[in-house]
Formats: structure tokens, C-alpha cells, sequence
């Protein structure tokens, strides 16, 4: 049996998602085709690439940076949460149209849980409200934030998405603010949800000098792994969580939806350890 999949993205020349789901497909005997789909590249645009994914038979697709909201429209959404974040990174096509899903929100609660069990966020300074900062800011609510101060220079963005997390009706303060030094200031948690630091977009978000005193940093970039932001962060002594634990998860996670199947998570580790792409 084979399987074919896609990502739609910019700057995607380094993802190691098609790895992980050949891995995948080699535990469970399935042939997997997992292609890089970048739509400047193919000479066509976002919507023109996404509308012919069925008919070029492919059975699903994840969504990367910048098309995650974009993708979000074009898609039925069953699951209300996945509704209220208005960004999806997953996408199965079938019979019916295609379905949208978030294991971006799925799968930052799994990495902070890993790395931090069962320890509160406590007050969070959330940089970039696009498509994988809204999932993020969800997963703060969810996991028990106290406040999520959201950092966008698009003030306009991230009061939208501040709204939308008012609509959850939980007990969470929530700011917006459009300079990160000052958003930081008495934070706990910093997290990285803007493509700064990945490859073909250096730097940090936030000066060293504007993490002491906080407790735990995320990074949502894995590539690479270690960026100037955790480098910081660790050397302030937080205790940090790779973007590479977000791309894990949010890759067996989009692998169940797409094929119905498991993965051996050890496995899939060591392998892709060991593995190039």
C-alpha cells in the first residue's frame, strides 16, 4: 500500500517532515510519497496549489508558515476548538471535501507536558499571532496560563486573536502589547511563535537582557534546533522546550489523521536521529 502527502509552505527546503512520515510509513509496511510544496517554486499560488491536492491524489497535507489562517478557510472544521483558532497545519481530502485539524495545538500541549509535566505556565509572553501563535495561545489557556500578554507588531492581529480567547470564557488576563522587551517583563514563560530564528530568518525576538527572571522558554522554529532565543534562554537558566518537540508531536499526531495508524514513538525518535532527509 502506498501514501501520499504533501507540505505547503516558503522556506520549507530543510523541513524534516518528510522524513518523519516515511519513518512512519516504513513501521506500519505502508510506501509513503511526502512532497515539499512550495507554491513560488511551482509558479502558482497558495490557493492554486491547495485546490489541485486532491485531484493530484494526494490524501492529506500539513500546513506551514505563511498559510496556516489561509488554509483555515478552505476547509471544514469539525472540531470547535480547531474553529475558534482559525489556523490549521493539517488537512485531509476527502470524499467530502477536505477537513481541516490543528495538531499544532495538539501537539504544543504534548511538548510542554513532556518537558514540564504537570507545571503551570503562570504568566506568559506570547511573541507573533499568526497561524502557529494562535494555536499557541490557545494551548496556553488550556494548559492553565494565568495571563498571555500577546506581542504582534500587527496590534490589530493580536487584539483579534486577544477576543477570540476572551470567547473561551476561561479565568485567563489576557494583554496585547506590540513591544516584546516590555511584554516580558515579570513574565514566567517566553515563547517564540514568529519565524525569527529559522533559517532564512536570523536573529531572536527578544534581547538576552529581557529573559532573566523568567522560568521556561519555547521556541516554536526547529530549524534549526538550536536558536539564538533557547541559546539565550538556557544560558538565563530557564528551562527550555524545542521547537523540535512541536514539530515531533505535531507530525505522529497529523500521521494518525492521516492514515488511521499508529507510530512507535521511541522508534520514530531514534530514527529520525539517525537519519538525514
Amino acid at each position: 500500500m502506498s501514501l501520499k502527502l504533501g507540505l505547503i509552505g516558503d522556506n520549507i527546503a530543510r523541513s524534516r517532515s518528510p522524513l518523519l512520515h516515511r519513518l512512519a510509513g516504513e513501521q506500519n509496511g505502508l510506501s509513503v510519497q511526502y512532497d515539499r510544496l512550495i507554491p513560488r517554486d511551482m509558479g502558482e499560488d497558495f490557493d492554486t496549489v491547495f485546490d489541485s491536492c486532491a485531484g493530484r491524489g494526494y490524501r492529506g497535507i500539513n500546513v506551514t508558515y505563511p498559510y496556516k489562517e489561509l488554509a483555515a478557510k478552505k476547509v471544514r472544521i469539525d472540531d470547535p476548538m480547531v474553529r475558534a483558532i482559525g489556523a490549521v497545519n493539517t488537512v485531509l481530502f476527502d470524499a467530502g471535501g477536505p477537513v481541516g485539524q490543528s495538531t499544532d495545538y495538539t501537539g504544543f500541549l504534548a511538548a510542554y507536558r513532556q518537558v514540564r509535566g504537570a507545571a503551570l505556565p503562570g504568566i506568559c509572553c506570547l511573541i507573533g499571532t499568526g497561524g502557529v501563535g494562535r494555536a499557541l495561545a490557545f494551548g496556553l489557556v488550556e494548559l492553565g496560563a494565568t495571563e498571555v500578554r500577546l506581542v504582534d507588531r500587527d496590534a490589530a492581529k493580536a487584539q483579534a486573536l486577544a477576543e477570540d480567547l476572551a470567547g473561551l470564557g476561561k479565568s485567563v488576563t489576557i494583554r496585547v502589547d506590540t513591544d516584546a522587551t516590555k511584554a516580558a517583563e515579570g513574565a514566567q514563560g517566553l515563547l517564540n511563535g514568529t519565524p525569527v530564528g529559522m533559517v532564512g530568518y536570523g536573529g531572536t525576538p527578544l534581547p538576552a537582557s529581557a529573559m532573566a527572571g523568567a522560568e521556561w522558554a519555547f521556541d516554536a522554529v526547529y530549524t534549526p534546533v538550536d536558536t539564538q532565543f533557547l541559546h539565550d534562554a538556557e544560558a538565563a537558566g530557564l528551562q527550555t522546550i524545542s521547537g523540535y518537540e512541536l514539530f515531533f508531536y505535531q507530525g505522529v499526531q497529523a500521521w494518525t489523521l492521516f492514515s488511521g495508524l499508529s507510530t512507535d514513538e521511541t522508534a520514530m525518535r531514534e530514527g529520525l536521529a539517525a537519519s538525514g532527509d
